[in-house]
């Protein structure tokens, strides 16, 4: 498996429908800077001055304005002879024939012909392109692929440091303000003991390890947390498999103070224990702009 570096650059082509955009999601997934169908005359601005930080994936195919297969070869000598900048030509291949039943699926025109039948378009794409195909570092048959086949073998040339690993965003909130957007589960803590009716918790909150210990202290502390963490533990590994780069976890409480936020706590530090990526947002203690364990209680009641 390679592995990427901060300033390399894929250029992915490749004919219509054979899943170009698939892979510029894929390749974004893994960390990469995605820009797709930039003008082949903008290439080289685009790697004038330093180098990029992240790893560039630039999408190029026969729609764009300028394109042309003299335009496209040039571009590919220009910027593979830059010692600063490593570059590889990802082409991504397929058959005639299910180019062909693709079109027929998704009653798309094909680009090279709006106005007359998809395997005209086909054909005369793969004539423009047939030289670009010759010249590729990586060649990708996807004819029997599935999108996700097509990103695991993606993630076997060009994923960083030997693989892409899914992100885990944990959130604490208050039910009285509705959930978070974007959440994919929500977990709701409001049965376990609540520190707001403790009159030395009350402006404290779920960072803090009084609070934190006075909501282990709940009989079902350990269970809920068990069961939480098993059932995590059993989707992530799942979630990745599936192509998801992205999982945010919720947990909400009455005011989103104490006990949303000492859960959410405590399955971040699990998960991270666990070597994910994690991210975690307590969205009721950053509204109120809190950045110290002790906060204001809020005066419409108890969290």
């Amino acid at each position: 498996m390679q592995t990427a570096v901060a300033n390399r650059l894929v250029l992915i082509t490749g004919p219509s429908g054979a899943g170009r955009t698939t892979a510029i999601r894929a390749l974004e997934d893994m960390g990469y800077e995605a820009i797709d169908n930039l003008p082949l005359s903008l290439l080289p601005r685009l790697l004038d001055g330093p180098g990029p930080e992240k790893p560039l994936a630039l999408g190029v195919d026969t729609r764009n304005r300028d394109f042309s297969t003299a335009a496209l070869i040039e571009a590919i000598d220009q910027m593979g002879g830059r010692a600063d900048v490593p570059m590889q030509v990802l082409y991504l291949d397929c058959s005639a024939n299910v180019l062909l039943r693709r079109f027929s699926e998704t009653r798309r025109r094909h680009p090279l012909a709006p106005a007359e039948s998809p395997g005209v378009g086909i054909a005369r794409e793969f004539d423009l392109l047939g030289p670009i195909r010759a010249r590729a570092d990586v060649l990708v048959d996807t004819s029997e692929m599935s999108p996700h086949d097509l990103r695991a073998e993606l993630e076997h040339w060009f994923a960083p440091q030997g693989g892409r690993q899914l992100a885990v965003s944990v959130h604490s909130f208050s039910f009285k303000r509705g959930l978070p957007r974007g959440l994919d589960m929500v977990l709701d803590s409001r049965f376990l003991r609540n520190p707001y009716w403790e009159e030395t918790l009350r402006p404290l909150d779920g960072r803090d390890d009084a609070v934190a210990d006075y909501v282990r202290q709940d009989p079902l502390f350990q269970a809920f947390r068990d069961k939480v963490s098993d059932l995590v533990g059993l989707l992530l590994p799942a979630y990745q498999a599936e192509g998801k780069a992205y999982l945010a976890i919720g947990f909400g409480c009455t005011g989103g103070q104490h006990r949303s936020v000492a859960m959410a706590e405590t399955l971040a530090k699990a998960l991270a224990d666990g070597g994910w990526q994690v991210s975690i947002r307590h969205r009721e203690l950053e509204r109120r702009g809190v950045t110290e364990t002790n906060v204001t209680p809020p005066k419409d009641g108890g969290t």
